[in-house]
């Protein structure tokens, strides 16, 4: 499983999080197909994908703003457990925490599945954040 966290500006408190299943192809940008939607005017439509590569994780960039890690600019990076990335230089920032399969852990997100309203009502609570530089 792979989790990401929308951290606060300053102060790198978790404000969102959203995870997701190893195999999956995760977008992130503004535009409401994406799997994390971030309301910024910084935030390209489709500013940054993340996706597995063999046993690891790949991220791709493709926001006009630029994606940083480290305060510096990236096209692409290899995934590590616990790395920040920011949307454009004065973006929200996004920590991504990589989490082993365990058979346990997959029985635990069925039945929090399971007790959820409906899988799309869920993931539109979980998708749709406003975020704001201050």
């Amino acid at each position: 499983m792979i989790t990401l966290t929308l951290l606060h500006p300053s102060k790198t408190i978790p404000l969102q999080h959203w995870s997701f299943d190893n195999d999956a192809v995760i977008r992130i940008g503004r535009s409401l197909d994406n799997n994390v939607v971030l309301y910024s005017a910084v935030v390209s439509r489709h500013h940054v994908e993340i996706r597995p590569s063999g046993p690891n994780w790949e991220l791709e960039s493709f926001g006009a703003n630029g994606t940083y890690l480290n305060g510096k600019p990236i096209t692409k990076a290899s995934v590590s457990d616990g790395m920040v990335f920011r949307l454009a230089t004065s973006g929200p920032q996004i920590q991504i925490r990589i989490v082993p399969d365990s058979p346990q852990l997959d029985h635990l997100a069925s039945q929090t599945l399971n007790t959820s309203s409906t899988n799309e009502e869920r993931h539109k609570k979980e998708t749709i954040t406003t975020y704001e530089v201050t």
